[in-house]
């Protein structure tokens, strides 16, 4: 039997399912199929047959943690259906929500001081510690993906030196302890961390740190007091974090997949709290490692865990093998049996009224079904089965947070309560105070003026956007440390840095007021089509005729720039003169499209509009400027005229027509390829002030000397101008055509 067409396709993708294409093993093949099948129940929140298909799969063979992905995911929204929301005393949301300055000077992440600030691709700015040490892995302002590149604000952290220079101090005590870890050495770390709690017993992030260092050393009681503490500060996912993994170290696996969970409920993307999970989870499933089954097994009692009886798990312990193995064989037998069917299985997608698409999922899920009922019997799976131990534990059917207690519940509740109000001073103390304030201070370094629209690049050095971006046509390195920025001046990200800008209008209103005054007549004076209107040096444009460029040039990459930002999208393009600089004629071109490339140069797509002629000409910023004035093509008024014209404007676009037409084929695609195809014919060959687009057409494609089309162009005479191109035609048509 033949297989039809139409599945030919999805054969060529499922064949190594199905017969072992590529030496991937027929046992990995129904992993695969397994696991598909599992993350598709994940996909529609069927948690409790998703246990069932993840726990067969793992039979087959170790599963990595990032192929529980979808899993989690799943059960991740299970937790958040049958649990309170985050509680709003932590103060996660509430620095966003008082909306005071002060806040500017705080780190989005933690909420705490914005001590050594690193300004990231977005433009956001966090606190080092948050970004060194991973805590986050989306802007938690706009949900741009964050970078590890970049190094501290320059400008920033000197504003915050001069003006907190106790806070910064504390920062950089905190970094250090945060280094010792990194080393670990991890005594040194404890004794950084309490020098830094006994000045100011209510530092959220010291208090995280001790507690890593701590964990380090297996003072697991100290850390979850740490952790505690700060369970109800504004670095609450932190702390869920931190007191997850002291539980994980200290062998209670149940307690740490509850808080690992509940820290994913607080910030969803908080990095390392998934891969945990994830981990976990394998572990598990798992069917070799004994002390996760002693833990399993634990879980489906309803005692404390010091109190479950250990009798039953060694009972357990060899049903539970005996089942896996059994399953094991049945597998095996199963996997030959697939392979004499699979004709039959394509056969069955073709399923009227379905695509194929549909037909595949439908197949595939009823296949594997049916496979895994004889091969693992996972419907009837006993009570010791892995996949119910885990529908137990992670209480599917009522899930409800584990937290373990440690340490004095009354002490944390007054640490609690003194890290509320602690952190309500600290915004009143962080008010930037007035005496400090200096225009200076927030500079450009390039242009010595106050920063408009402040960048930040990767190196940590600030400029104005139109500043760096006028370096950068030169070379990709920064102004100041000339470290290589190809990465950067690639992505042309060059957002404005938040804080900065908002330190600027909030306390230099005045100045920033001046600023934005000069810059918007700067922007206004190259708005001008008239006055000091942009001129690219270089060839011949017409009307209407498209005038691709390719810019590599720094003064031209500015020009180009310039009228992008200012809105015009347009220059003039006038041919070189030796004596003038540039010829007395030209054509604005108008920007379609422009590409830049990663390097900077660009290409530019443009297409020809008014024509002009040069009043005055000048220079700005190595590129040269003219005045201009546009030109019209004179009106024909008279009928007997008008006529004349008619006829005259016919008989040459019959003679183009032929002449193209009758073009060797090469030149023929040439002229194709670079102008298009020849301008249909008119009907008012007066309704435009250019006059009909043939005529710019034909000579933009005719072979002649640059300043014999210039002296075409020039005319305002539609009548001369047809009578210089039908010479043309004519004279081309007298040579012989070889």
């Amino acid at each position: 039997m033949s297989l039809q067409p139409q599945v030919v396709d999805a054969l060529e993708e499922r064949s190594a399912f199905f017969i072992g294409a590529d030496n991937v093993s027929e046992e990995e093949d129904h992993q695969e199929l397994i696991l598909q099948k599992g993350n598709a129940l994940a996909s529609e929140d069927c948690l409790k047959e998703a246990i069932d298909w993840f726990s067969a799969a793992i039979r087959y063979g170790p599963v990595r943690p990032e192929q529980l992905s979808t899993f989690v995911d799943c059960i991740l929204r299970n937790f958040k259906r049958k649990t309170p929301g985050p509680d709003s005393s932590t103060g996660q949301n509430s620095d966003a929500e008082e909306g005071s300055g002060d806040a500017v000077l705080d780190c989005p992440n933690c909420h705490s001081f914005l001590g050594e600030p690193v300004t990231i691709a977005c433009g956001h700015s966090y606190c080092k510690r948050c970004l060194h040490r991973r805590l986050l892995s989306k802007c938690k302002l706009c949900s741009e993906p964050v970078g590890s590149k970049e190094k501290v604000n320059v400008t920033l952290c000197g504003l915050l030196e001069k003006w907190f220079p106790e806070e910064l101090k504390t920062s950089k005590k905190l970094s250090e302890a945060d280094m010792m870890c990194r080393r670990k050495r991890y005594k040194e770390a404890v004794s950084l961390a309490t020098d830094v709690i006994r000045s100011d017993p209510h530092m959220v992030m010291a208090r995280l740190s001790r507690a890593e260092a701590y964990m380090a050393l297996k003072q697991y009681r100290l850390a979850l007091e740490d952790t505690e503490c700060c369970s109800r500060s504004s670095c609450a996912t932190e702390a869920l974090f931190r007191k997850a993994m002291v539980l994980h170290e200290m062998g209670q696996v149940d307690e740490s997949l509850q808080v690992f969970l509940h820290c994913l409920t607080v910030d969803e993307d908080f990095p390392g709290a998934k891969r945990q999970v994830e981990k976990i989870l394998c572990d598990l499933l798992s069917p070799g490692d004994e002390n996760v089954k002693v833990g399993l097994r634990e879980t489906t009692q309803n005692t404390l865990p010091h109190l479950r009886s250990k009798t039953l798990v060694a009972d357990t312990q060899a049903e539970e093998q005996s089942l896996v193995q059994r399953q094991h064989n049945q597998v095996r037998a199963t996997s030959a049996h697939s392979v004499d069917n699979l004709e039959k299985c394509w056969e069955s997608l073709e399923r009227p009224g379905l695509t194929r698409a549909q037909s595949l999922r439908m197949h595939t899920s009823s296949s594997i079904e049916e496979g895994l009922k004889r091969v693992s019997s996972a419907p009837q799976l006993g009570d010791q089965d892995k996949g119910s131990l885990l529908k137990r534990k992670l209480s599917v059917s009522d899930i409800e947070p584990c937290f373990v207690d440690s340490g004095n519940s009354k002490h944390k509740k007054g640490v609690a309560k003194s890290l509320k109000q602690w952190t309500a001073k600290a915004k009143t103390y962080r008010s930037v105070p007035v005496n400090l304030l200096d225009p200076s201070d927030l500079e450009c370094s390039l242009c010595m003026r106050l920063f408009y629209e402040p960048v930040t690049t990767p190196c940590g050095h600030t400029f104005c956007k139109n500043c760096l971006e006028r370096c950068l046509d030169h070379t990709p390195c920064c102004p100041l440390c000339k470290e290589s920025l190809k990465e950067y001046l690639a992505c042309r990200k060059y957002m404005v840095t938040s804080v900065l800008d908002m330190l600027i209008k909030k306390y230099l209103s005045r100045e920033y007021a001046e600023r934005t005054k000069t810059h918007l007549e700067e922007t206004r004076e190259l708005s001008d089509l008239t006055k000091n209107v942009p001129i690219f040096v270089c060839t011949m444009a017409y009307p209407t005729v498209p005038c691709p460029l390719h810019v590599f040039e720094p003064r031209y990459r500015l020009m180009i720039r310039r009228c992008m930002d200012t809105g015009t999208r347009q220059f003039g393009m006038c041919i070189s003169d030796p004596q003038k600089g540039f010829a007395d004629y030209g054509c604005m071109l108008i920007i379609r499209s422009v590409h830049f490339l990663p390097d900077g140069r660009s290409v530019v797509d443009t297409i020809g509009g008014k024509r002009f002629r040069v009043l005055a000409r000048g220079m700005k910023d190595g590129y040269s400027t003219a005045d201009i004035e546009h030109l019209e093509d004179s009106r024909v008024e008279g009928r007997d005229e008008l006529k004349k014209l008619q006829e005259l404007h016919d008989a040459v676009y019959e003679q183009a027509q032929d002449w193209f037409q009758n073009l060797k084929i090469r030149f023929h695609n040439q002229i194709l390829q670079h102008f298009g195809p020849m301008p249909e014919r008119e009907a008012d060959i007066q309704a435009t002030p250019n006059g009909p687009a043939c005529c710019w057409w034909l000579l933009a494609v005719l072979p002649i000397d640059p300043l014999y089309q210039l002296s075409v162009l020039s005319m305002t005479s539609l009548k001369d101008r047809l009578v210089k191109i039908q010479h043309i035609l004519t004279y081309l048509q007298s040579i012989p055509n070889n």
